[in-house]
């Protein structure tokens, strides 16, 4: 399953990914998570001291060796340089699955320990200085996008994605790759209203969209939070003092986490679960190459010197029963 959260700046939402990734691991799920947020903080919140988080390798650096290696023997990809973040693949392209070893992995992932197991995680690199006047964050993030077009993912496998804040996500066609879509809202005026610009673009893509409401203090709380986003309202989370401890770098186990918010967890990952005899891979491939088509006449074609449209293979369907067909592929 492919998982994303979301939510505007603050609302908790890289916290609640991190509890999330740290639940999937205690049920013995394989995971690999990702901190797409311009803002890296997933590596902190899954344990990791400040100087391991900084050595996290950056995918935005590694991605000519991740266009390489994904399009395998496309014969409608003439090159890697001709490769955008939304190339479809097709036949001959190299897919990515969650449990395997890969050149892809091998650059940018690197294994996490948590209390109850391991788990992959790759970051997209932070914005620095250089990058400013000459370059946008939506360049980072593509070597994200890129992966999730290529990955090919089972039932009990999870790809979680830290999401970069507010309405960001859609400025490219990232926001359709996930099964589901969290948004961490807080009972508040401005902490809903991300929610109302998620629920549109969500509605017209056909993507599942649930609300976890968080910072919850009382009834007052969640009546408003329901009047506001209505049935979408998952679950609620309150105040922890396992989160408290964790922030102030004195983590405990996480069984130690409290039972309500165990249960809030347990109850996302059932819905997480429930969206899978849902999911369409054919609607997956047909709006990867919508937005692969559309970000090509409007920049692509220019930019590379290429006609992308090229690129798309009509009869490719990206499909489960692919999940061994790039194994035999050199790397």
């Amino acid at each position: 399953m492919k998982i994303a959260f979301v939510g505007k700046g603050g609302s908790g939402k890289t916290t609640l990914s991190s509890l999330f990734i740290r639940h999937l691991a205690a049920n013995e799920a394989p995971v690999v998570a990702v901190d797409a947020d311009i803002n890296q903080h997933l590596g902190a919140a899954l344990g990791l001291g400040e100087a391991e988080a900084a050595a996290l390798p950056a995918m935005g650096a590694h991605l000519p060796l991740i266009k390489e290696y994904l399009r395998g023997s496309n014969p409608r990809i003439t090159s890697a340089e001709t490769m955008i973040k939304t190339t479809p693949p097709g036949e001959g392209s190299r897919l990515l699955r969650v449990l395997e070893v890969n050149p892809v992995y091998e650059a940018c992932a690197r294994t996490v320990r948590l209390d109850d197991g391991d788990i992959r995680l790759m970051a997209t690199g932070s914005f620095t200085e250089s990058d400013l006047g000459v370059s946008c964050y939506h360049s980072k993030v593509g070597a994200v996008e890129l992966c999730l077009n290529h990955l090919v993912d089972g039932p009990d496998e999870y790809v979680v994605v830290d999401m970069t804040a507010g309405s960001d996500s859609f400025a490219s066609g990232m926001f359709t790759r996930f099964d589901m879509t969290f948004l961490v809202a807080e009972p508040t005026r401005k902490g809903v209203s991300v929610y109302r610009q998620y629920r549109e673009y969500a509605r017209d893509f056909g993507v599942a969209l649930k609300v976890i409401g968080n910072k919850v203090q009382g009834p007052d709380d969640i009546d408003f939070l329901r009047a506001e986003v209505g049935d979408d309202l998952l679950v609620t989370v309150g105040h922890s003092d396992w989160v408290r401890a964790m922030e102030k770098g004195r983590p405990l186990h996480f069984e130690q986490l409290e039972a309500e918010n165990r249960m809030s967890l347990q109850a996302l990952q059932n819905a997480a679960e429930d969206s899978y005899e849902h999911r369409d891979w054919e609607r997956y491939t047909r709006q990867m190459v919508h937005f692969h088509l559309k970000n090509a006449e409007s920049w692509g074609n220019a930019k590379t010197g290429a006609d992308l449209a090229a690129q798309v293979d009509p009869a490719f369907v990206l499909a489960e029963r692919m999940s061994d067909v790039s194994a035999a592929q050199p790397a």
